[in-house]
């Protein structure tokens, strides 16, 4: 999960090596043997019961598996239909589809306090340098925290998870409107109460010292946290 800053900056980074033996899992793709077999294809045909449908290729078949369709409702074969059923079956198949995606996006990655904690932070994209410092700059001055780096939305059930397992959690964006807090409350059902954020937006890249210090004064634990001896 990426944010305006890191899509709009250069950085450095350590060359690239490509690997000529990695072979890229790209989802369901019916091939030609499938369809010449007489397996059933339609692009909107949801036979798992998980919300993602079979594609192809253009070209994979000289006669099969080739479909045209338009933006308007379609049925499960990508026919152009105006049918109330045909609506619903596409809107029920994109919800299977989106919850089935919280188990295939990155997961977040956590980052444990020094010792057990009641105190969360979650942060995501260009905060997450920033994050790691304040961090280890809390558990300095006696603020101890757990720290989750969310990677994708929708989000995982070890989101929640990791909400439930604290009683504060302070989430750390950097835009005016606490944009990330409330699709965690609208996706999670929270009580508002319980998430607590932490905004930077003066247009300058978010501090270790400005998370820490916002981080200390709302949990109560200090007036401030002081500047890292240099």
């Amino acid at each position: 999960m990426t944010d305006l800053d890191i899509g709009m900056n250069q950085r450095l980074c350590r060359p690239f090596h490509w690997d000529e033996a990695r072979r890229y899992d790209r989802g369901k793709v019916m091939s030609a043997e499938e369809l010449e077999s007489g397996r059933e294809f339609g692009r909107y045909l949801d036979v798992d019961g998980d919300g993602i449908p079979y594609r192809t290729w253009p070209g994979t078949h000289p006669s099969k598996g080739s479909f045209f369709t338009r933006g308007t409702t379609k049925d499960a074969y990508a026919r152009y239909s105006e049918r109330g059923p045909d609506y619903l079956y596409n809107m029920q198949r994109l919800q299977r589809k989106w919850q089935r995606a919280r188990d295939l996006v990155p997961a977040p990655i956590e980052q444990r306090g020094a010792r057990p904690t009641r105190l969360g932070v979650i942060h995501f994209g260009s905060t997450a340098p920033a994050m790691a410092e304040a961090h280890a700059l809390l558990e300095r001055n006696g603020v101890v925290t757990d720290a989750l780096r969310l990677r994708a939305f929708p989000f995982p059930e070890s989101v929640l998870a990791f909400i439930d397992a604290h009683d504060t959690v302070f989430v750390v964006e950097q835009n005016r409107d606490a944009q990330m807090r409330t699709l965690l409350i609208n996706e999670f059902d929270l009580d508002p109460a319980r998430l607590v954020p932490i905004l930077h937006y003066d247009g300058t890249p978010i501090t270790a010292r400005y998370i820490a210090s916002a981080i200390a004064e709302r949990a109560a634990l200090a007036p401030s946290v002081p500047e890292p001896a240099i």
